[in-house]
């Protein structure tokens, strides 16, 4: 019985400790590709320093043959660029600018055009050509007019291409020992455990995988902004010396124009005169009949015309003594 026990309690303690440790060897993992990347690019750069170091005596002195030099990383580079030509017909050369861009290989992405208030017509056009037509492409719609302003910018982000890629690798690697591990569990707690930890890194996983789509998309196609603007039509030059018809258009357009000035000067004055007409309407025909009259004096008239109006005699400022009158 005591042997039984002994061997029975190890199991749980055992398999969970494996757990621990499978768990932080993936947690690790990418540290120890990077490092391994590093110490095994170090190896290379002793080996090639040990080959040529005994290339060299031998070269000089025995004929023996160089040692082959070693090859370059392909370089992943995003190109931009940005053009605004002026041409006599815009549709035209829009036209010329999408077949030479779809013979190339490549398309056209978002176009935008507008036209302005003198009918000159302005299109915008996103092009995308493979990186390696690109020179021919852009050498190509500079021609089509004459170009007004130019702008190119090139970015290196071959550090970036290399540097998911690697992580990309040690994630899918970390992903799969989840799920061998998860194979191995026996325990409903362990199971939920590494399907928690399976969805966070299959997350990051597709965030990379993502991340270098992009960066495959904008390295190997090159995007070219072209603005076309329409040509300016010249007008005629016109004489110098008026003739009739000059002056009788001119006269006529003055006379339109002072007629134009007088119906928005009575159009102005027009509300102030019609408050002023219902005010003095107002005044006639309400206000006035309401006040009060006041008599007419008649003046006495005879056969022989309108007496004189006996005028009242003037009172004396000297005071009267008594007596005096009488």
């Amino acid at each position: 019985m005591r042997t039984r026990r002994s061997v029975r309690r190890p199991a749980p303690a055992l398999a969970a400790l494996l757990l621990a440790a499978a768990l932080a060897l993936t947690g690790c993992s990418a540290g120890d590709d990077a490092s391994g990347g590093s110490s095994s690019a170090a190896d290379k750069g002793a080996d090639s320093k040990g080959v040529s170091g005994e290339a060299a005596p031998g070269g000089t002195g025995s004929g023996a043959k160089a040692a082959a030099p070693p090859k370059l990383a392909a370089s992943h580079i995003i190109r931009t660029a940005s053009l605004t030509v002026q041409v006599k017909d815009v549709p035209k050369a829009l036209d010329q600018a999408r077949t030479g861009v779809e013979n190339a290989g490549g398309y056209v992405g978002d176009e935008t055009t507008t036209r302005d208030a003198e009918g000159h017509e302005r299109t915008r056009v996103v092009l995308r050509v493979p990186a390696e037509k690109y020179d021919g492409v852009l050498a190509e719609l500079e021609g089509s007019g004459k170009l007004l302003d130019r702008s190119s910018k090139a970015e290196d982000v071959t550090d970036q291409v290399v540097d998911v890629e690697s992580r990309i690798k040690t994630q899918r690697a970390s992903v799969a020992r989840i799920r061998e591990l998860m194979d191995q569990a026996g325990k409903l707690s362990d199971v939920v455990t590494l399907e928690g930890e399976l969805s966070t890194r299959q997350a990051d996983l597709e965030s990379l995988l993502a991340r270098q789509k992009s960066l495959k998309d904008r390295t190997s196609l090159a995007t070219i902004t072209l603005s076309l603007s329409e040509t300016p039509v010249k007008k005629a030059a016109e004489d110098d010396d008026p003739g009739f018809v000059d002056a009788l258009a001119g006269g006529w357009n003055a006379f339109v124009t002072m007629l134009r000035w007088l119906a928005v000067a009575i159009g102005a004055v027009l509300p102030f005169a019609a408050v002023a007409a219902l005010i003095v309407l107002l005044w006639l025909r309400v206000v006035r009949p309401r006040l009060p009259r006041r008599p007419a004096a008649v003046p006495a008239t005879t056969a022989l015309g309108p007496l004189p109006t006996a005028r009242p005699a003037p009172e004396s400022t000297q005071p009267r003594h008594p007596g005096e009158g009488d």
